[in-house]
């Protein structure tokens, strides 16, 4: 029988466990600077900075620097605004194109599903699209909009209080 030789085995370099990995607190607060201070000293399209422009791209970055970051913001508990005298206080007037949209095919979808017509039928009415225009026209929809603010805080809107 020949000699089998057995592998040997190679072990792998370890890794030093007592890497020390420093990580920027302000790494997006860097970066930003960086692009803001490379927008303001373009050399390849205008002329360099003077010394007194210089300076006064220093100063603003310093004091965004120092500027207090918030890290965490304050919960906000929605409230309601009321409609006052038929005062709208949120958004236009009238209803958007995207409300319109939304309760007439809310609208055709409850008429095609069987309710009923809170007007009568329209002879030039093909499909429940046509019954919930009409309706809509007429402002016999009893419906609310609710319009919301960013911060949480909304208003509900009866549709009578719309223009035409």
């Amino acid at each position: 029988m020949p000699d089998i030789k057995e592998p040997e085995l190679i072990e792998a370099p370890q890794p030093e466990e007592d890497i020390d990995v420093e990580v920027e607190e302000n790494a997006g607060l860097n970066k930003a600077l960086d692009t803001y201070r490379k927008l303001i000293d373009r050399k390849d399209l205008v002329e360099p900075l003077t010394e007194k422009e210089q300076d006064a791209l220093e100063k603003r970055i310093k004091e965004i620097e120092e500027r207090e970051v918030v890290e965490k913001i304050e919960e906000h508990e929605p409230t309601e605004i009321p409609c006052e005298k038929n005062k709208i206080t949120i958004g236009p007037p009238r209803l958007t194109k995207f409300e319109k949209a939304r309760i007439m095919g809310a609208r055709a979808l409850q008429l095609s599903l069987g309710a009923p017509p809170f007007i009568p039928i329209p002879k030039t009415a093909r499909i429940s699209l046509d019954i919930s225009m009409e309706e809509l026209e007429q402002r016999v929809i009893p419906i609310t909009i609710r319009r919301v603010l960013p911060n949480g805080d909304y208003q509900n809107i009866p549709i009578d209080y719309f223009e035409k």
